[in-house]
This record gives C-alpha cells, structure tokens and sequence, in this order.
C-alpha cells in the first residue's frame, strides 16, 4: 500500500501519510506524490477543498532522516520544494486534522493551512536549530506573526514540543478534540465548505492572504538559501551523524 493515500470524493481530496511503522516520516518520493495530488486537487473544478491527516497516534514526524540525507533538497525543483509551491499557492480551502507528533515540516506545512483541527495527544515542533539548520517554508516569517516574536523565538530557537492547547492558545490550531474524533471532524468540516460556492471560498482566500503571497515566496527562497548551505556545515553534519549513530550530539566545536 502506497505511503501516501490521495482519495477524492464529493468535492474532498484528502492525504493521507499512510506510513506508521516509520511514524509517518516524508521520503523524497512522498512529497512528489503529495505534490502531484495537490497539483491535481488544483486544477480539478469538482474538488473545493483538501484535507491532510495522519493517524490517531502521529500526523508524521517529518522527513525520513536517511532519505533526506541521501536526497537532500537541493535545489527548487526538488520534491519538497514542489509540495510546498503547490500548498502556499493553493487557492481553495486546506484543512488538517492532527494527532500525535507533528514534527519539523509536519509542523511547517501546518502553517500554509486554512483550518486545523488537532487531537489532544498533538505534540508540534519545529527542532531545525537542534540539528544546525535554520527554519525552512516560511516558517520564520509565518511563526511570528502567528504567535507573537517571544513565543516564536521559544518554538524556533530551543525547537521544543509544545502540545495541542498551547497550539490553540497561539493560534495555530482551530480546535483540540479526542484522537478519535479529529480526522471526523476535520471531514465534517470540510463536506461544509464542499457545499458553499467555490468562488466565494476562493475569492475570500486570496483577499484574506493578499499583500502576504509574494513575501511568503521571497521568505522561503531565502530560508531555501540558508537552509541548503547549513545542510553542508558542520553543524549540521554532527547533528545528522549522532541522529545516526543514536548519541548525543557535541556542538561544542561548531
């Protein structure tokens, strides 16, 4: 079964990170599926919104540490770099239903959704300082505005969890329910916006979103910059190498 699960039904693509046994994390040829489906949820008239989910014990807890080494990002046309385009520059509606661990982009991709809907296992974090990288998609302008510039510099610069009501308290969440109850209600959520006129939905989005579009683009360009050339420092290269041999990382030379 594919690691990425894309469903369309009544005007409803939902993705799904089909991937428990490795906790949901992304490889390089699920962002292209990912990529692929929201390109495809673009352009298909009968689709008005899309809805991402995990399970009910994690939404995913980012990318797949050896994929990622082994196909780093590095350049624009990269699979991540695809999926994340296609997701800011999405015009219809974009839900998330949330449980378990979200974290790095599971947490950035939070940021390019309209509404998001979290179980109140939810355990969200952006840990890019810890492995000697910078924040990525945006994330360092979104963040901010989100949620003030000391709550943000607490998320982005000790990159520790913070959970489902601390979520909602900042804004980044909608709602905290159950586990069980999450992904239903976030599809609830979505076949209500489904029936609504999807120029309104489109049209509201982008009045919303407008004067913001193009300095997210400018933002995550530089922060693809910089993040492309930490990846080669050697911070990062200790960090990476004890997430490998599962030990302590010792940054006290870098």
């Amino acid at each position: 079964m594919s690691d990425i699960l894309v469903h369309t039904e009544d005007g409803i693509t939902t993705l799904t990170f089909n991937r428990p046994d490795k906790k949901n994390s992304i490889t390089s040829a699920m962002y292209a599926v990912l990529a692929d489906g929201l390109e495809a949820a673009q352009t298909d008239d009968a689709v008005r919104c899309v809805v991402f989910q995990g399970n009910e014990a994690v939404f995913s807890a980012g990318n797949d540490i050896g994929d990622f080494l082994n196909n780093p990002p590095a350049t624009g046309e990269s699979p991540v770099y695809r999926f994340m385009r296609a997701l800011s520059g999405f015009t219809k509606p974009v839900l998330a239903a949330v449980c378990g661990p979200a974290v790095g982009i599971g947490t950035t991709l939070l940021l390019h959704c309209d509404l998001v809907y979290a179980g109140d296992n939810a355990a969200f974090s952006m840990p890019f300082v810890n492995l000697g990288l910078c924040p990525e998609f945006s994330s360092s302008l979104l963040v901010p505005q989100m949620m003030g510039y000391h709550r943000a510099a607490e998320a982005l610069l000790l990159g520790e969890p913070f959970m489902a009501e601390a979520a909602l308290e900042v804004g980044l969440v909608n709602r905290v329910l159950p586990p069980t109850e999450a992904a239903g209600y976030a599809q609830a959520v979505a076949r209500r916006l489904a029936a609504k006129p999807i120029s309104a939905l489109v049209e509201t989005k982008r009045l919303m979103k407008q004067g913001q579009s193009q300095k997210v683009a400018t933002v995550m360009a530089e922060e693809g910059e910089s993040f492309g050339r930490m990846l080669r420092e050697p911070a990062a290269r200790e960090a990476f190498g004890a997430f490998m041999e599962r030990r302590k990382p010792d940054f006290s030379r870098v």
